[in-house]
């Protein structure tokens, strides 16, 4: 798919995508395959992240990651369909993903990409989902002097809805532990009524949520400690 000869502008009247929103539905081609978004989503929840360009050494090792963890069934476990998107065509995309194997295989450990891939050409998804650099001068195609999109990660829950989105700047390779870490917070919290401290990491207490109170916190956590009436820690068995 070419890419149209200028990209879509900021519309300031248009809403922003926020925590809580619902995500946009599309249609798209894939490395997998035409797919409808929330089709695809089904009852999952989803992990949509751009990347800025095929055949750049940053996207390399974050796609091959993406592919490890799914190999070690991280995604899988947390009931999780992860795509990546870029604005470049599926024929590259088919290509790149042949050194993302190659390279991951080579460096950390086997690599095979089984997850979809978006081509995005004429920016338009892109766009929906707020992905693209209208700042950064440099981060620019050369070729057709339109926006790149940037490393934007959004978590969306089976309802559809935005519950994390992050922006990274181009220099900076995503942190993977981080967003996992952020999913079983996220995830814990909607199944048990708690919150996370900072630096939190699975298997440590939690933070009991304020809307539980009295009785109700001594029945669902027994082994809770009153800190501040505002802050109470628990263990949690899950």
């Amino acid at each position: 798919m070419s890419a149209p000869a200028t990209a879509p502008p900021p519309d300031p009247n248009r809403p922003p995508l926020r925590l809580g929103s619902t995500v946009p539905d599309f249609e798209a081609e894939t490395t997998l395959g035409h797919i409808k978004f929330h089709e695809f989503l089904g009852n999952s929840w989803g992990i949509l992240f751009s990347h800025p360009g095929d055949f750049t050494p940053v996207c390399t090792t974050e796609l091959g990651e993406v592919a490890r963890r799914a190999k070690a069934g991280d995604w899988e476990k947390r009931n999780v369909k992860v795509i990546g998107i870029s604005a470049n065509s599926l024929d590259d995309h088919y290509k790149w993903v042949k050194d993302i194997n190659e390279y991951g295989t080579k460096s950390v450990s086997e690599t095979d990409v089984q997850y979809p891939i978006i081509a995005d050409g004429d920016r338009r998804i892109s766009y929906l989902f707020d992905m693209l650099d209208y700042q950064d001068a440099t981060n620019i195609d050369p070729k057709s002097g339109l926006p790149f999109t940037i490393r934007t990660v959004y978590i969306i829950d089976p309802a559809k809805k935005v519950r994390l989105k992050l922006d990274y700047p181009a220099v900076a390779g995503r942190n993977f532990d981080e967003i996992i870490r952020v999913l079983d917070a996220i995830q814990l919290g909607d199944k048990h009524r708690i919150a996370t401290p900072v630096n939190w990491k699975p298997g440590e207490d939690v933070i009991v949520h304020a809307s539980v109170q009295g009785e109700e916190a001594k029945r669902l956590f027994p082994e809770h400690v009153v800190h501040y009436p505002y802050l109470r820690t628990t263990p949690l068995k899950v």
